[in-house]
């Protein structure tokens, strides 16, 4: 099976209705939402299985030519020595991942309105896209708004937006009393922002899992009721659910495409990939210079990436499941670790305690998570 034949029910259909505007509306003029003719999750096919390859024509941009990138994620820039991480390029089971070609993409997406919307992994991928798209065309006249939750910026020649809105948990999160709670049933605060867009990328998951001084939220409100606490996974998927009925509510299938990018792996734990991990100094990525070999990755496959299968499996409105996770897990080398613009130099010099093993660096890992894209649009 080719790459076109994996993807040609979901290009013939989508395509067409997404950039003729065309509709498919019953009697009364309203759009339907019954049951989607095709599948947009695409998981059954190989794009996302395969093994990583030496390419030296990678990166695709350098980071000293794309100055929005966050300080968090620019590794080069913060003193990482190594530079072999850059040289790899994804290539799945019989078959060829097409290039990215920003022309192309500022070309097709003339007049568009692309929203990445979720967590800083969710920003991860925002950036590497601005600076993917900015290296084809290097003096195109740009506009950058930055804000929170919303950070825009406008391709002007193209008439083209490209933005991310910061929701972590993608339902709300309100202030009550000086308490902030989480809103496992609403998602109305955020979802207004989010209807002006032609293209949305959302994903969400780690902060799901944080406890302690970084957990986001005070009190847990669901079936108008307030806990403290309540199953990690169970409160993901009662977010996720409220998150896939907005979409399966609001979303004109027909004009709008919906993406969900998979749980990003972390790398914080070297027994997962290392049979020596009892004896090794470190005791997380720092360290780590090139991915695993192989297409499997040995360690523990993440529980909440089950969660996110299931409820987009059981959307009407179709949403294309970015299924990043597996070929992410292998690139245990592909993190900020001490380079991160973040850090002390008294951080810098305890790795085991400070090194970034959740965020990726750019140039980088979520380049691919755009090139994956960018075939999902227009192949």
């Amino acid at each position: 099976m080719t790459l076109l034949s994996c993807l040609l029910p979901f290009v013939l259909l989508a395509s067409f209705q997404f950039l003729t505007g065309s509709s498919l509306k019953n009697h009364h003029g309203h759009v339907q939402r019954g049951k989607p003719m095709f599948q947009t999750n695409q998981t059954t096919c190989a794009l996302f299985s395969g093994t990583w390859v030496r390419d030296d024509t990678y990166p695709l941009y350098k980071y000293s030519d794309c100055p929005l990138i966050d300080a968090e994620f620019n590794c080069q820039m913060y003193g990482r020595p190594d530079s072999d991480y850059l040289k790899y390029r994804w290539q799945p089971l019989g078959r060829v991942l097409p290039r990215f070609n920003g022309l192309v993409f500022l070309s097709k997406m003339r007049g568009k309105h692309v929203m990445f919307v979720g967590d800083s992994l969710g920003r991860n991928q925002w950036e590497s896209l601005i600076c993917m798209v900015s290296a084809s065309a290097p003096k195109m006249k740009t506009q950058m708004s930055r804000g929170d939750p919303l950070s825009t910026l406008k391709f002007i020649d193209y008439g083209l937006s490209v933005s991310f809105y910061r929701a972590p948990y993608l339902v709300d999160i309100d202030m009550v009393g000086g308490r902030r709670i989480l809103k496992l049933e609403d998602i109305h605060a955020h979802g207004n922002a989010w209807r002006i867009a032609d293209v949305l990328v959302f994903n969400t998951g780690h902060w799901w899992s944080h406890k302690g001084s970084l957990q986001g939220w005070d009190l847990i409100e669901t079936g108008g009721k307030y806990y403290k606490d309540i199953d990690r996974l169970v409160a993901l998927e009662k977010g996720l659910r409220t998150w896939a009925n907005w979409v399966d509510t609001n979303v004109d299938r027909t004009k709008t495409r919906v993406f969900f990018q998979s749980i990003s792996p972390t790398h914080y734990d070297p027994s997962e990939w290392s049979t020596r991990a009892t004896t090794m100094a470190t005791k997380n990525c720092y360290g780590e210079t090139t991915p695993m070999t192989g297409t499997t990755y040995p360690g523990t496959y993440p529980d909440q990436k089950r969660v996110v299968d299931e409820v987009i499996r059981e959307m009407y409105v179709p949403t294309y499941l970015l299924n990043i996770t597996m070929l992410s897990e292998l690139r245990k080398d592909g993190h900020p670790s001490i380079y991160s613009g973040d850090l002390s130099p008294a951080q810098r010099a305890n790795p085991d305690r400070s090194a970034d093993c959740s965020h990726w660096c750019l140039p980088g890992l979520p380049d691919t998570w755009n090139e994956l894209f960018y075939a999902a649009l227009f192949h």
